[in-house]
């Protein structure tokens, strides 16, 4: 791989020892021109343990620190090792690896952040997920004069003055209202079709109520709080 095409897959995982196997087996097999790095949060499982059995590349946190201290770890590797491009890579076989190539295409059109959004072709969805993505689509929409159709999608590539960004001046995780904060900022942001799978094994931390918490505590931040956020 050119130095200029040179990505990083980061994996977030707390307790996935049901799945990463086969989230880093896919990738070590059928996509060897992408580097990955697997980012053990803390798990209280065997996910740390199969990582190492099995010879992953991995980056062993001691304690849980969440999603936006895991993801400032696997972006500090990322900045370390001088890659071009780092995504955002669930370890619950959600995302699928056959859509990276998409979005460093897209990124090389010149953009600071590409999504893999399920809604952008007009999907139609009344799940709870998607009437909350809108939402919060709209939130963007209002303060930032962009449309991003898909901003709680999880599966985000970001070019090196992104990857810059997260290891060292934002101390916030890669979420919805981080991306609007980065849109104010004059951050590029497109998107590319992808399908999610199903999860492969495990129980997804998002119940109905977290989840709802989750929607509101970011629609409140996007409307409000990012007015008074600093570097």
């Amino acid at each position: 791989m050119a130095a200029a095409d040179k990505v990083l897959v980061i994996i977030p995982a707390f307790n996935e020892e049901a799945n990463i196997e086969k989230v880093v087996d896919e990738l070590e097999r059928d996509y060897p021109q992408f580097d990955y790095i697997v980012v053990n949060d803390g798990s209280t499982d065997r996910t740390a343990r199969i990582c190492r059995e099995r010879g992953y590349h991995l980056l062993d946190l001691p304690v849980n620190l969440g999603l936006a201290g895991c993801f400032q770890a696997g972006m500090k590797y990322a900045y370390l090792g001088d890659y071009d491009c780092a995504v955002q890579f669930d370890g619950d076989g959600q995302h699928r690896p056959e859509y990276i190539e998409a979005l460093r295409r897209k990124m090389e059109e010149g953009y600071d952040i590409v999504i893999g959004s399920r809604f952008v072709e007009g999907h139609k969805d009344a799940s709870m997920r998607m009437i909350g993505s809108r939402i919060l689509s709209a939130a963007i929409r209002l303060t930032t004069g962009v449309k991003v159709a898909d901003p709680t999608s999880g599966m985000r590539m970001f070019n090196r003055d992104m990857i810059g960004e997260f290891a060292w001046k934002l101390n916030f995780g890669p979420e919805p209202d981080t991306v609007s904060y980065l849109l104010k900022q004059g951050a590029r942001v497109a998107e590319v079709p992808v399908t999610i799978a199903p999860r492969l094994g495990g129980e997804s931390y998002l119940k109905p109520f977290v989840a709802a918490n989750y929607m509101l505590r970011m629609l409140l931040s996007i409307l409000l709080v990012q007015n008074f956020r600093k570097r």
